[in-house]
């Protein structure tokens, strides 16, 4: 089974992210839109962070979550350039996968509000950017931006470092962890790129977890924390990480490391089956009742140009001190 990309999340390599598709106003900003679909009504932040690019259309093919897409025109599915995509992904039987690419160069880079981060098509299927987080970029940017104080962040399964990135751009003091050591490596590069390298960063490869543990123990505190858990993983020792099971302890843990003022938490999710009002409850139940603030938890979608509507792309919830 190949695809270009999964329902849950979105990765940059066609044409239509390369080249330029002036439908999108410069400078706008993420908006709430209640969308209908059929039997269900989803409300979305909605982000159109990228003025010159665009998701010109999908649709499902031989499950739900497999999707494919065009090039950067607006031409109809049944047209025969909907079977020949500039890039395809081919997962093997045996696992993993490859990519076919056409006229998709080996890496390129994205610019973004002053930032700029380094795409790479892997065989894992990653490009190495997750667009409909921007939504998620802004938010952190403001709060650390408007605090009026100095603000550390502690970015949990950090992955290329986007959002620790733009929070150092903000001007946090930022501690990245990702147990992955290339893909700390990547975000080395993104920061360098997006002109952050010498800011304060903390570069850790690590368990998530276990940090998180040491931490405790050294009594180092945060202002915000923000994570983006896997859906299913394994640790160092071999223990078995599902989401769905692990969440709640996890938050838990993290929030012994937050300071006497914290000033926002934010939770990623990609986990199908995990609503956002799961989110809420966590953030509520575990931050809200012991530090007042308020959460707001929702899907992220990408707007999708041919149809006006949003594609999926995982829930966030937000705990946020005012």
């Amino acid at each position: 089974m190949d695809s270009l990309f999964r329902l849950s999340t979105f990765y940059f390599y066609t044409r239509c992210f390369i080249n330029c598709s002036a439908d999108l106003e410069q400078g706008m900003a993420h908006q709430e839109e209640a969308l209908t679909f059929p039997c269900v009504c989803f409300t979305f932040s909605v982000f159109r962070p990228f003025s010159d690019k665009s998701f010109i259309d999908c649709f499902p093919a031989e499950c739900y979550n497999i999707m494919t897409i065009v090039d950067w025109e607006d031409i109809p599915r049944t047209a025969s350039r909907w079977q020949k995509p500039l890039g395809r992904y081919a997962r093997s039987s045996t696992g993993g996968g490859q990519w076919a690419k056409k006229d998709v160069p080996e890496r390129w880079t994205v610019d973004y509000k002053g930032l700029t981060f380094n795409i790479k098509p892997m065989n894992f299927k990653h490009t190495g950017l997750f667009p409909e987080q921007a939504a998620n970029w802004d938010f952190c940017m403001e709060a650390i931006e408007n605090a009026g104080r100095p603000i550390s962040v502690l970015n949990l399964f950090a992955y290329t470092g986007a959002a620790t990135v733009a929070c150092a751009a903000a001007g946090a003091s930022v501690c990245h962890v990702d147990a992955a050591k290339g893909m700390v490596a990547w975000a080395k590069e993104n920061a360098h790129s997006s002109g952050v390298a010498d800011r304060p960063i903390r570069w850790i490869v690590d368990d998530c977890a276990k940090f998180v543990q040491r931490e405790i123990r050294r009594g180092h505190t945060y202002d915000a924390v923000i994570m983006d858990p896997p859906s299913y993983g394994r640790g160092p020792s071999g223990e078995i990480w599902k989401l769905e099971e692990n969440l709640w302890p996890f938050v838990e843990l993290v929030t012994q490391v937050l300071s006497d003022k914290p000033l926002f938490f934010l939770i990623n999710s990609y986990t199908t089956g995990l609503a956002p009002s799961v989110l809420t409850y966590i953030l509520e139940t575990l931050i809200t009742k012991k530090h007042g603030g308020h959460t707001e938890s929702q899907e992220l979608g990408l707007p999708v140009t041919n149809t006006g509507l949003a594609l999926p792309c995982g829930a966030t919830g937000r705990w946020m001190a005012k």
